[in-house]
């Protein structure tokens, strides 16, 4: 599975940036996808994720303000964050699961400045 992220940037706190994620498989065969973030010092935490094609379930840090929404023709799972937060400042990962593997997309650096 190949994914490819793409989306990050610079942002003032209050504004909004879109993540997509494009997958090479289609979002429907994957076990698990999702938005992952790394914060600096931090270990790697979960955003949102899709399992078994089921409906997006958010991080509760992010609820309200942050919304999965896949494209299932192109194979894409977008991250919509809004009112966001010098403390959403993180490099920002697409994950996937299928069968027992595990793979990654490069990250996309959102910063947010105050």
């Amino acid at each position: 599975v190949q994914l490819q992220a793409s989306g990050g940037g610079l942002v003032q706190a209050g504004g909004s940036l879109r993540l997509s994620c494009v997958s090479s498989l289609s979002i429907y065969s994957l076990d698990r996808i999702g938005w992952y973030r790394q914060r600096l010092g931090s270990q790697r935490e979960l955003v949102g994720v899709i399992i078994h094609g089921a409906r997006a379930v958010h991080a509760d840090t992010v609820k309200g303000r942050f919304t999965m929404s896949r494209d299932d023709a192109v194979n894409t799972l977008h991250l919509q964050m809004n009112n966001l937060k010098p403390d959403d400042t993180a490099v920002y990962y697409c994950g996937a699961v299928f069968g027992t593997d595990s793979y990654w997309g490069q990250g996309t650096l959102v910063t947010v400045s105050s």
